[in-house]
């Protein structure tokens, strides 16, 4: 039997084994899907000459990560590649703002903006290096990050104390308003706010927005050369180097709780998979709690707190495959990896307004990826495999638009709003259309399908929204990878820190794994799986 069984080879999932297996224990992954990885996969779908990535694409998270830097992937064949310029942001009138891994060609771009900006710039990167050491810390160990957190309260007490506090906590519009005289510092820090499902108007946006340029400029937004699918075929490749196994294709229906105690697995083909320590679940947490573990076995607080867990912002995506350069009337726009196409902070306003009322917004804010200039092995030479997501209602009540849709997501709905994503980026690229030589649509229910995490796809487990982050992440007081059921650990973004590719879910849960098994789990559990079951279990 193997002494742990992880539910779901996504990145968290294949995070936790490889811990555990650095711990000695052997380690059984089991993934629905027919292939690892998650949300961290490629295909050549749209274009068989064309490397796309079907869900996540840039990584400044784990390029970040203490967790992922400490399993050394590079040695393990994973490498990075950079677009020459970071992100960037077009507007209408040709203007660009600009985030290089450079600052001053950072600071350049935002004094064409307004005078002086650069200089803010400056100020706000001289803060992030001072707090980013305990910072990160903080932010990727279990929640309360005692140790660290110390750390990061003496950095912030001597960065201005509750000063910057109160500036991490202002929603991005407001801060971008104080920061900065011109639009250009505002559109980067709003438009890297919407990476998650938080508003220009919403609580520590403007903290989110920050961090994420703040990474930007730091560690920029690089790409698996290949593949965002290298990052978890590196994953496994450890793992397997130390005889862990990933079995794909084996759907997990059921975690066996004897005796308040987690046991074994059960797959939807029959096979019941004992674990000798422990079981992590990388998989969401309303799919973990009444749904893998039975209601019978949890604290009816928790199911009822359940009931108020809110998804972030379902997602629609599209990929192309280019037979040229995306033709973006704003030069900077040109070398970026990543590039946001909205016609400016208000724009955003309006675009997450429309969400918040339950409507498919009508000019969709886009989050464009220039992959094949951000790594030249992802397509021909003189070409460009790019993608867009823009974020709809997870309930759709109705149409910002003339084209009726209603949130079917039938192949009409789909065709639609592709062409409406698209008519954005149109405006900001005149014949942009023209230089398509295949396209993929990829609906929020075409993404739960395709990764069952993904629910309508939702891709942070949960809304990034200060009421459900730290100690009320995934419920109040549920803030730590360890659950109800003895021995077993919520292993996913569901859990603290949340969405993004960083490990940081499974490092936590791998963690208290171990704690748990020192404080002699390991017999008890034992001697649960030697008794027959009572009445009550399965």
């Amino acid at each position: 039997m193997p002494d742990a069984v992880v539910i779901g080879a996504g990145p968290n999932g294949l995070v936790a084994a490889n811990l555990l297996a650095d711990a000695g224990w052997s380690v059984e992954v089991l993934e629905a899907e027919h292939t690892p990885g998650g949300a961290v996969r490629h295909d050549r779908g749209v274009d068989p000459a064309y490397v796309s990535d079907v869900f996540s694409a840039f990584y400044p998270l784990a390029a970040a990560s203490p967790v992922l830097a400490g399993l050394r992937l590079h040695e393990h064949g994973l490498r990075w590649s950079h677009a020459p310029s970071v992100l960037a942001h077009p507007l209408m009138d040709g203007r660009c703002a600009v985030l290089s891994r450079n600052i001053q060609e950072t600071a350049r771009s935002l004094d064409t903006f307004a005078a002086g900006d650069g200089d803010s710039w400056r100020e706000q990167f001289e803060v992030w290096r001072k707090l980013r050491s305990p910072l990160l810390d903080a932010l990727f160990t279990p929640f309360p990050p005692v140790r660290a957190g110390a750390r990061l309260a003496a950095a912030v007490r001597a960065g201005g104390g509750l000063r910057l506090a109160r500036t991490m906590l202002l929603p991005v519009r407001r801060l971008g308003e104080e920061l900065f005289r011109g639009e250009g510092g505002r559109l980067l820090l709003a438009g890297n706010a919407l990476h998650a499902d938080l508003a220009p108007e919403a609580a520590v946006s403007g903290g989110f927005g920050w961090l994420m340029t703040m990474l930007g400029q730091t560690f920029g937004f690089p790409v698996p050369v290949g593949g965002s699918g290298q990052l978890t075929a590196a994953l496994v490749r450890r793992l397997e180097g130390r005889g862990g196994t990933v079995r794909c294709g084996e759907r997990v229906a059921e975690v066996v709780v004897r005796g308040g105690r987690a046991v074994a697995v059960r797959t939807a083909g029959g096979e019941t998979v004992p674990a000798g320590r422990a079981v992590l679940a990388d998989v969401s947490a309303p799919a973990l709690y009444g749904g893998l573990v039975e209601e019978r076995h949890l604290p009816g607080q928790l199911l009822a707190d359940l009931r108020g867990f809110q998804w972030d912002f379902a997602t629609f995506k599209v990929d192309w495959a280019l037979s040229g350069p995306v033709p973006w009337s704003a030069e900077g726009a040109a070398s970026a990896g990543t590039v946001h196409v909205a016609d400016g902070v208000d724009a955003l306003t309006r675009f997450a307004a429309q969400i918040a009322m339950g409507q498919v917004p009508d000019r969709p804010f886009a989050l464009f990826g220039q992959m094949t200039t951000a790594d030249p092995s992802r397509s021909p030479e003189g070409t460009e495999s790019a993608w867009a997501y823009t974020h709809v209602p997870g309930r759709v009540r109705g149409d910002a638009g003339d084209d009726g849709l209603a949130g079917a997501w039938d192949r009409r709905e789909e065709e639609a709003m592709a062409d409406r994503v698209e008519a954005q980026v149109e405006r900001v690229a005149p014949g942009f259309r023209s230089r398509i030589r295949a396209r993929r649509v990829l609906s929020p229910t075409t993404l739960e399908s395709l990764d069952a995490n993904l629910r309508s796809g939702a891709i942070n487990g949960g809304t990034t929204a200060l009421h459900q982050q730290l100690v009320f992440r995934p419920t109040p007081g549920a803030g730590r990878p360890e659950t109800p059921v003895k021995g077993l650990y919520l292993a996913s973004s569901g859990a603290h820190p949340g969405g993004g590719v960083h490990g940081a879910p499974g490092a936590n849960a791998a963690r208290a794994a171990l704690r748990g098994h020192r404080r002699g789990l390991v017999p008890r559990v034992q001697r649960a799986l030697a008794r027959p079951p009572d009445r009550s279990s399965p």
